[in-house]
């Protein structure tokens, strides 16, 4: 578990760097420069989840039960995960759905840690999606109190949302299918 821990703090770390301390980041941002800021930030995320990955296999090989979700709430996670692919298409083809949700991809992980947290009971699974939920959480009440920075993406049209729900239903259908059996080794259906 320490390992899933460390990849853990390491990644939702620097992905708090603007909810807990906003002007250090642009001070970092500022001293380092954009390109060495990105490089840092991006390896630092990317050590963070390969331990995550790693720590998670490791957990899954000598899991520890918390709980025995019934079987109904597999049922209720499967349907908490259709608009996640849809979501965050919607974060970068920016449409009706993004201007209604202001962070598309938030919600998108707040659904996707819950949806597991409703179906999975073992302690890793405890440790992995209810720390993306929390984060998820933190992160949008911290997006009220400070300035939001400009993802690159398309220009806004109303075509977007149309784009975002069938790529993502799409997406959604091959992971369920196929690709999270792949990955993952756990066929959801």
């Amino acid at each position: 578990m320490t390992t899933l821990i460390v990849g853990l703090v390491l990644f939702l770390g620097v992905h708090s760097l603007s909810i807990v301390n906003e002007p250090l980041r642009n001070r970092l941002h500022a001293s380092l420069g954009e390109a060495a800021f990105k490089g840092l930030y991006s390896l630092v995320a990317l050590i963070g989840l390969v331990l995550i990955i790693w720590g998670y296999g490791a957990g899954r090989m000598d899991p520890t039960l918390v709980y025995t979700p019934p079987g109904w709430l597999r049922h209720l996670a499967m349907l908490l995960l259709v608009p996640i692919f849809p979501l965050l298409f919607a974060t970068y083809f920016p449409g009706k759905i993004k201007a209604k949700l202001g962070h598309p991809m938030l919600v998108a992980v707040k659904l996707w840690a819950l949806a597991h947290l409703l179906a999975n009971g073992m302690l890793h699974d405890l440790l992995l999606f209810g720390s993306f939920l929390a984060w998820a959480v933190a992160d949008r009440i911290s997006m009220k109190r400070r300035a939001q920075r400009t993802l690159p993406t398309l220009p806004a049209s109303k075509a977007n949302d149309a784009i975002a729900v069938v790529g993502g239903l799409v997406v959604y259908v091959v992971v369920v299918l196929w690709a999270h059996q792949w990955l993952f080794g756990v066929a959801p259906v």
